[in-house]
């Protein structure tokens, strides 16, 4: 179930949470669960945020406490169990309008890659209309290791922050020390596949055509 929620509401990240260019952004950014970090100021990466064992204090709500109001799920149908049914719940619980958040699937299977690079450019599409509008966006898998490490890596480069798979990589290992399972899984992305993806990704060739000035037919 994808749902899409217009709204004109703009969500400001913490000043504390724009770093120059040789600060590390987990030492600014508070994380708002364990097994999470900024990619950048508007984009978490984080594990599976809904904890039915634990349904009276879930990590959905540590998440749109931080100001999340995207979700973006890249687990498959029927993985695991759904949360985009409960989050008005846990909106009204926390005094937020509903209205203001918005629930994205792109279902990938479990270590594995996007079907085509084309499919990871729609996932990078709804990132960067989120960072246009200036909202804060989670994404996640299972664990929020491969998947979710492949997709931050691929926006990393789309987005210009890294300029190339390779430094974007070194972002996320960057990064992902300060998660807390990272003593367990070392690494993220996951597989060597997955890690073989974001090296050889370039950005939407549309990016380029969409950003130069209109064909003047003048003579």
């Amino acid at each position: 179930m994808t749902v899409t929620t217009t709204t004109t509401t703009t969500i400001h990240p913490s000043p504390l949470c724009c770093p120059d260019a040789d600060t590390h952004l987990g030492d600014l950014c508070k994380r708002p669960i364990p097994n999470s970090y900024w990619a950048t100021p508007l984009l978490l990466a984080c594990e599976y945020p809904w904890t039915p064992k634990n349904p009276n204090n879930p990590k959905i709500d540590a998440l749109l406490r931080s100001g999340v109001r995207t979700f973006i799920d890249l687990t498959e149908c029927g993985e695991l169990v759904p949360y985009d049914c409960i989050i008005s719940e846990r909106c009204a619980l926390l005094g937020i309008d509903p209205i203001e958040v918005e629930y994205h699937r792109f279902p990938i299977r479990d270590r594995g890659l996007p079907e085509s690079v084309d499919y990871m450019y729609e996932v990078l599409d709804t990132l960067r209309d989120n960072r246009d509008r200036n909202r804060i966006t989670a994404v996640h898998c299972r664990g929020g290791i491969g998947r979710t490490g492949m997709v931050i890596g691929c926006w990393l480069v789309e987005s210009g922050i890294a300029k190339d798979g390779a430094e974007a990589l070194a972002i996320i290992a960057r990064e992902w020390q300060s998660v807390e399972k990272c003593s367990r899984y070392p690494h993220s992305p996951e597989t060597g596949p997955q890690f073989d993806f974001v090296y050889r990704f370039h950005p939407s060739p549309h990016l380029a055509t969409s950003e130069l000035p209109p064909l003047s037919l003048d003579h």
